[in-house]
């Protein structure tokens, strides 16, 4: 009577510790679903500016359509990604594509000393580092959920269920450049 009081307590401790760890991955994929809202929310405000800034740029420099069109494309393609490793190439490409804006902008001082492009690219500027956050953020709970469904004995419950998800990378050289410091 009394192992088998001890095997029904087990059994009750084992159901409870899979409800339990089962739970914490449906949180954590939630907490992740929800980062990368944040994520994609910010995208798309990226995405509203940059017609606003093809046209400013567009007024001071009419010569230079292919950066405009390069530009223009890359947003287009960023728009119509879809998600993971396909995703983070149209940004990659569209933050190369805003790159040479700037590059353009340095060649025409009309257009830098131009109110609206420089609240457009102050927008920009903004839009990047709020993109930035959100990465980090959606990234961090992607390692703790992929971290947590590995683990021994966690991926007993999430064998079959709970995949890995990919981290949301934007590999743009500029950012991985050495900055040139020069006095």
């Amino acid at each position: 009577m009394t192992v088998l009081l001890v095997v029904a307590g087990l059994l009750a401790l084992l159901g409870l510790w899979v409800v339990l760890t089962n739970n914490s991955f449906i949180r954590a994929r939630n907490k992740i679903d929800e980062a990368w809202s944040g994520v994609d929310v910010q995208l798309k405000r990226r995405h509203d500016l940059v017609p606003n800034l093809v046209e400013t740029v567009k007024g001071y420099a009419d010569h230079e359509s292919a950066t405009l069109a390069a530009v223009t494309q890359a947003r287009a393609a960023a728009m119509d990604a879809g998600a993971g490793s396909a995703r983070s190439a149209a940004e990659d490409r569209l933050t190369g594509a805003l790159d040479g804006i700037r590059v353009v902008a340095e060649e025409y001082p009309e257009l830098r000393a131009s109110q609206s492009f420089q609240t457009l690219m102050a927008q920009l500027s903004e839009l990047e580092d709020q993109i930035q956050a959100a990465r980090r953020l959606f990234n961090a709970n992607v390692n703790t959920y992929n971290t947590r469904i590995q683990l021994f004995p966690n991926s007993l419950v999430a064998a079959g269920k709970f995949t890995p998800r990919e981290l949301f990378q934007l590999d743009s050289p500029a950012e991985r450049a050495v900055p040139a410091v020069a006095f």
